[in-house]
């Protein structure tokens, strides 16, 4: 696991491509942190009725978060999501219950492990087309990946409180 005081201190004055891959690293980082230390039942524990949001669901969501965006998107590989699926396309929320966790980890590392390599062969203005046919380009898509960590490291949070009271970055 990465340690979060590796990315605590972000740069303050760095380029613009060393500035967005810090962001998404202490993101990544932080997310990590929210499910450290914690069982296979209360990764899969659940936010709160009707809803189906879990450290579990979430940790399978952003490993095809990460696939779709790097390794499909800006990497130009035909791969399907791990997770979700064209009759179930919250399948990575909704199959928590059986889920093998360790499986569920280990497939969000080698994406971003995978989508780290594939970021290190472009550059901020290289450009490629999503599904959708919209043009989007790599700085685009390393923004775009802030955000979505940002928003779920907030849901993290809460869920980490609800289930240990832990709060905290």
């Amino acid at each position: 696991m990465t340690e979060f005081s590796d990315y605590y201190e972000l740069p303050r004055n760095a380029d613009e491509h060393t500035t967005l891959l810090s962001f998404l690293a202490w993101q990544r980082a932080t997310f990590e942190r929210k499910c450290a230390g914690l069982n296979d039942e209360q990764l899969r524990a659940r936010s709160a009725p009707p809803s189906t949001l879990s450290l579990l669901g979430l940790t399978r969501h952003l490993a095809d978060v990460e696939r779709g965006w790097l390794r499909r998107t800006l990497g130009g590989d035909e791969v399907a999501d791990r997770f979700g699926t064209e009759q179930d396309p919250d399948a990575d929320f909704n199959g928590v219950d059986s889920a093998d966790v360790g499986e569920a980890f280990a497939a969000w590392r080698a994406e971003r492990e995978h989508g780290d390599t594939v970021i290190a062969a472009h550059q901020l203005d290289d450009t490629v087309r999503q599904r959708t046919g919209r043009e989007v380009s790599m700085r685009w898509i390393l923004t775009h990946l802030v955000e979505e960590y940002s928003r779920h490291n907030g849901h993290a949070d809460l869920l980490r409180e609800r289930i240990d009271g832990a709060t905290g970055y």
